[in-house]
């Protein structure tokens, strides 16, 4: 994937523009945050009345005055009433506003999230095999999972509190102010010093915390490996050299955690030595008014309960930074994921299609993974509806390049393909996809019951009909000795059923799509002789009356083929229509091949 460098400001504009679907939700939640800001202008106003006016002599501030009853306007006792029912309520308006405030952004953040991998993992179910095949699927899993969170981050647990920050600092700024502006004066006199250490710092938090990402996709690359390879690694007895494989990647990732840590640290005592300076200049030049007599005690005491408030946020300003960093480094690596683009492109407006004839032409059509090696060079055939075509060759000779083509899993670096004599790339995608019935080599199971498993191309299918596939298949009487039949769970990749059950049900599940056109790449290479005969009757039934691409390095699964094809280094050695004689002919590419060409693939055939 190649690298693009995205600025703050693009990050932020993409993330706000996924948020957009639930801007009215984080509006409600912005106002109930808000909220926060007048309350806190009124938690220290008891303390300031019960100093001046209950202690003091001062009388109630003015603005109260209208809002008090007269039975608790008589000091003291009244007024000593007063602050007590006072406390009590902005203590309960505070408790509701944090609930409110905490259920929202627990709501708004869970759904943004969630929006963006659903995202994220169709993007992903897009992207081409080959982009699979090249960065491996933990990247693109701890992407979905991990870097997609930066969303909630920025949008709620980030932007939303700042904001709040930012109408209390600008409020209790206000009221500072008219009460003494030489105080309010010198308490954001510190914010230039704040400002150039954020500028300083960030670039600083965001390298280290993308290297750390960086690193710890690559230790749980690691354990994703091992995890899905677990027989080999047992089998080898390597156990230890992959701890030490994930050993040395995470402690990559904990060297760029501790440096960012260190980055972190040192902004917060620059932080926390300008906040200090800025509370015990105010400090000392609140006590000078004090002494003088232009400001009472308790009103110095409700400035600095304000500062107290207005640097609390300021002293963990260090840690938010840091955060908001390590969230733009995510969002990075979540955005240059949907950036990527796919290579199977679909056209606009494409062409429907409901049900193929099945005819199949290639018109010199050349593929290259890389765009500069090929691995298929000039392929040009022409194949009728309701032909089994047979292919062999060479292991990386391209068989299963040839029919992934088929499928559009990769698109021809030239020449075009035609099904039904229209261009695979003008048709619908997802109608395209439908006209294939696919059995793999290893078969692939999902980790949920069999009658999942067989309905997986027909989610809608009854259960009578799953039976019949599963019969059609011979997959009925294995399964239904099972303790709980179709519905036993078939474990991690199929790997609680044996190799010949787990290609039954694949080829039952091929049974019940009832596609037009049939691809069984190696579909007996990993089973018994005896297993075999049985999977080859049954992919004899499933073929009639479609067009059937068998790969195959037994010629005996070839036999029942009207058409065989000769795949040699890329390219298309032969086309033979004898397929029995072919098949008994130890050098089938004889006719066609010079001595020197052909050697190692008759050595390779007459060992099978």
């Amino acid at each position: 994937m190649e690298k693009k460098k995205y600025t703050n400001f693009d990050l932020y504009r993409r993330l706000l523009i996924e948020a957009r679907p639930y801007w009215p939700h984080i509006g409600a939640l912005c106002c109930v945050t808000l909220l926060s800001t007048p309350l806190a202008l009124l938690i220290p106003l008891p303390l300031k009345i019960a100093v001046d006016s209950i202690i003091g002599s001062h009388p109630l501030p003015a603005f109260l005055q209208p809002w008090i009853p007269n039975a608790l306007n008589s000091p003291p006792n009244g007024t000593l009433l007063f602050v007590v029912v006072l406390i009590v309520v902005i203590a309960l308006f505070t408790g509701l506003q944090r609930l409110g405030t905490l259920l929202l952004r627990i709501y708004i953040g869970e759904k943004l999230t969630l929006a963006f991998r659903t995202k994220l993992f169709d993007h992903v179910q897009r992207l081409s095999v080959s982009y699979h095949d090249a960065r491996g699927s933990a990247d693109s899993v701890y992407r979905i999972q991990n870097d997609a969170l930066a969303i909630q981050w920025i949008a709620v647990d980030g932007t939303i509190p700042f904001i709040a920050s930012a109408a209390t600092v600008v409020g209790m700024s206000y009221i500072t102010a008219m009460l003494d502006w030489q105080l309010a004066v010198v308490a954001v006199a510190i914010a230039p010093i704040l400002y150039l250490g954020a500028r300083t710092f960030n670039p600083r938090l965001r390298d280290h915390w993308c290297n750390a990402t960086h690193f710890e996709n690559s230790a749980f690359s690691v354990v994703q490996e091992v995890l899905s390879a677990l027989r080999v690694v047992k089998a080898f007895g390597q156990e230890e050299r992959e701890r030490d494989r994930f050993v040395r990647h995470s402690s990559e990732s904990l060297s760029a955690r501790v440096r960012g840590a260190w980055s972190e640290g040192a902004y917060d005592v620059v932080i926390g030595i300008t906040t200090a300076t800025g509370t015990a200049a105010v400090l000392f030049l609140g006590i000078q008014h004090v002494q003088s007599g232009t400001l009472t005690l308790g009103t110095l005491m409700l400035v600095t309960s304000y500062l107290a408030q207005l640097f609390g946020p300021l002293n963990s300003l260090s840690e938010m930074t840091s955060r908001t960093q390590r969230s733009l480094s995510s969002a990075e690596r979540a955005f240059s994921l949907l950036d990527q683009a796919p290579d199977v492109v679909e056209k606009k407006h494409g062409i429907p299609l409901s049900h193929a004839e099945g005819a199949v032409t290639f018109q010199n059509v050349c593929f290259a993974f890389d765009g500069e090696h090929p691995v298929l060079r000039d392929i040009s055939l022409e194949i009728k509806a309701k032909t089994r075509v047979g292919i062999m060759g060479m292991t990386g000779a391209g068989k299963s390049t040839l029919v992934s083509l088929l499928t559009r899993f990769y698109e021809p670096t030239q020449g075009q393909i035609l099904l039904d004599g229209v261009d695979l790339r003008d048709y619908k995608l997802a109608d395209l996809r439908h006209q294939f019935g696919i059995v793999l080599q290893e078969s692939v199971l999902f980790s949920t019951s069999i009658a999942e498993n067989i309905a997986y191309a027909r989610p809608d299918a009854s259960e009578r009909e799953i039976i019949e596939a599963a019969k059609a298949a011979h997959a009925h009487e294995f399964i239904a000795r099972l303790p709980d039949g179709y519905a036993t769970l078939v474990g991690e990749r199929g790997m609680q059923l044996s190799g010949g059950e787990r290609q039954r049900i694949a080829l039952a599940r091929a049974f019940l799509k009832d596609a037009p056109i049939l691809i069984l790449d190696e579909p007996t290479s990993s089973i018994d002789i005896k297993t075999e005969k049985e999977i080859m009757q049954i992919m004899e039934r499933l073929s009639i009356g479609r067009t059937v691409f068998i790969i195959a390095h037994r010629l005996s699964t070839l036999k029942h083929c009207d058409l065989l094809l000769g795949i040699e280094k890329g390219q298309l050695a032969f086309i033979r229509s004898d397929v029995a004689k072919a098949i008994g002919d130890p050098f089938p590419f004889a006719a066609v091949r010079p001595h020197a060409e052909r050697r190692n693939l008759e050595a390779h055939l007459v060992q099978r």
